[in-house]
């Protein structure tokens, strides 16, 4: 195949970190990205070049190209962290076949994306191009986190922004698995589609007495793990109402504003912790032969029709600058750039 010297792509303004903890919330593009005509990277050893077909836009990445998240910007490259793509260079075996996969180098919001081979996840055909594109950050998440509530060998969970994809993926793996889910929205409409997927119970955090049943649900069903990509004071007040022995796993921060801890005395007497759950670290710690295995579990769930990715809307590369946020701001549903419009 004969490459082209030049792609476009949604390119970073920024090097580093900013002084902001503003959330994953975005209505102009234009302070932290440029559409740019740029060269094509070149694969090196041990690196994957990729021809993207659609990428993902999650959370995650709007926190990054804010300055926000865990890793820094690199001023002049590509954003956008996951995607799928036909390999068309590289060091690797896999040139001619589709993957999804991770972009450690160069952004997937781009027609051509750099990454390291040893992480490229082949496609099975029969997936299709919304779920192959997002396969990794939601559902390896969800994989991975339900992985402890299974070893912790209760009967209950707690998992807030319970109506995004990734909540709605773990609600689905706690149907499937006999362990019930405790959904927490901000919105009461998303309260049935969810207790039709598999909630057990759906607290809606934005009513006035939100927490007056809460008591109630935790005495009859004993959560002891509670999954938080949000990180407010409701979050924290659920935790104290929770039993001896509650864990407290946080993987995003949703909100800006810091929780007070007002029962400190439980970490001694209850034995109950706080922890953090970072995807990127999971799959440097975890059984090496866990992470395929997972991976053909998300693939056969996804054809299976066990999940579901919704979609909210796909914008061509060209448009993204201003049809994105557009996009992002619906309240349900995945984004995705689509580089070939």
């Amino acid at each position: 195949m004969t490459l082209p010297d030049t792609m476009q792509a949604l390119v970073q303004l920024h090097d580093g970190y900013a002084d902001t903890a503003t959330g994953p919330n975005i209505n102009d593009l234009s302070p932290v990205l440029a559409q740019q005509t740029i060269p094509v990277p070149a694969p090196g050893k041990g690196q994957a070049l990729i021809k993207v077909h659609l990428a993902a836009v999650n959370p995650s990445d709007i926190h990054f190209i804010k300055g926000e998240y865990g890793q820094p910007r690199i001023k002049g490259v590509p954003a956008g962290f996951e995607g799928v793509g036909e390999v068309v260079a590289g060091d690797t075996p896999l040139i001619g076949q589709r993957v999804s996969f991770y972009a450690t180098a160069s952004g997937t919001w781009a027609e051509y994306a750099l990454t390291d081979a040893s992480g490229l996840v082949p496609c099975r055909p029969d997936l299709a191009e919304v779920d192959a594109a997002g396969q990794i950050v939601n559902p390896l998440t969800a994989i991975a986190m339900f992985d402890l509530v299974k070893d912790s060998g209760i009967d209950s969970f707690i998992l807030n922004a319970a109506g995004s994809q990734l909540g709605k993926l773990l609600i689905a793996l706690g149907r499937d698995h006999g362990i019930k889910p405790i959904a927490v929205v901000r919105r009461a409409q998303q309260a049935a589609a969810l207790k039709a997927l598999g909630a057990a119970e759906v607290i809606v955090s934005s009513d006035a007495d939100a927490m007056g049943g809460v008591a109630d649900t935790m005495k009859r069903l004993k959560p002891r793990i509670l999954l938080d990509a949000v990180g407010d004071q409701f979050t924290a007040d659920l935790f104290f109402a929770m039993p001896n022995d509650a864990r407290w796993v946080n993987y995003g921060k949703l909100s800006a504003d810091a929780p007070a801890l007002h029962q400190m005395g439980q970490f001694i007497f209850q034995n109950k912790r706080i922890e953090g759950f970072w995807l990127t670290r999971w799959m440097k710690t975890a059984d090496p032969a866990r992470i395929p295995q997972a991976f053909g579990e998300i693939q056969d769930r996804f054809v299976s029709g066990a999940w579901v990715t919704d979609v909210a809307g796909v914008v061509p590369l060209p448009a993204a600058m201003t049809q994105l946020p557009q996009v992002l701001a619906k309240p349900d549903g995945k984004a995705f750039i689509d580089p070939r419009s």
